[in-house]
C-alpha cells in the first residue's frame, strides 16, 4: 500500500471530522450520518478507519471517566 498524498490525508481528516461532529451533535446516533460515514469510509484507507473508531471510542470512555460519569458495569464490578 502506498502513503497517502498530503491532498489525500486532509480530504479523509476532514471527512472524520465531519463525521464525528455529526455524531456529536446528534448524541452519538449514527442513523443520522450515513452519508457522512461514506464518505469518511471513501476517503480513508480501512486501516485507518479501525483506527479512528477505536480513537474515538477511546476519547470518549476517557472524556467521561474524567467527568465522573463512568458506571463500570455489573460484571466488573463483581469480579
Amino acid at each position: 500500500m502506498a502513503a497517502p498524498s498530503m491532498k489525500e490525508r486532509q480530504a479523509c481528516w476532514g471527512a472524520r471530522d465531519e463525521y464525528w461532529k455529526c455524531l456529536d451533535e446528534s448524541t452519538d446516533d449514527a442513523s443520522q450520518c450515513k452519508k457522512l460515514r461514506s464518505s469518511f469510509e471513501s476517503s480513508c484507507p480501512q486501516q485507518w478507519i479501525k483506527y479512528f473508531d477505536k480513537r474515538r471510542d477511546y476519547l470518549k470512555f476517557k472524556e467521561k471517566f474524567e467527568a465522573g460519569q463512568f458506571q463500570p458495569s455489573k460484571t466488573t464490578t463483581n469480579s
